[in-house]
């Protein structure tokens, strides 16, 4: 299975994460259990990872303030699939939730205001997998 390195991410991929789905993002809790919740979610190519955002009272915001978790996001469309996996950490930083949003909002549509609430969810991105034909492995 190709490593992040050595996927090759091109127009199918970006494709698939342009378009408006749904996916799960499951946090591994520190007894071992997971923790999943349907999100929505936008990709950085430039920083190679995945971003949700969310507000400080939910459970994945709660369960991550106590430090960084191993995570996973699946988006399914019919056979056409991809799961990101990493390190997922939160952040209330003005800038971070700031370009989240308007990532988010280009993809879905402008969410609710949080104000000084919002979170951002990172899942720095350590491997790529998914169906034929939206990642080729070198």
């Amino acid at each position: 299975m190709p490593g992040l390195s050595d996927v090759r991410r091109g127009p199918s991929f970006h494709g698939f994460l342009a378009e408006r789905h749904l996916a799960t993002l499951t946090l591994v809790r520190r007894d071992g259990r997971p923790h999943v919740t349907p999100v929505g979610f936008t990709w950085s190519d430039e920083e190679e990872c995945a971003r949700v955002i969310t507000w400080s009272g939910s459970v994945k915001a709660r369960v991550l303030a106590a430090g960084p978790l191993e995570a996973a996001i699946c988006q399914v469309d019919g056979g056409r699939w991809l799961t990101i996996e990493g390190t997922a950490e939160v952040s209330d930083d003005p800038e971070v939730c700031r370009s989240a949003v308007e990532a988010y909002a280009a993809r879905y549509r402008p969410p609710k205001d949080r104000g000084a609430e919002r979170r951002v969810i990172t899942v720095a991105t350590t491997m790529i997998l998914g169906s034929t034909g939206l990642l080729d492995g070198s």
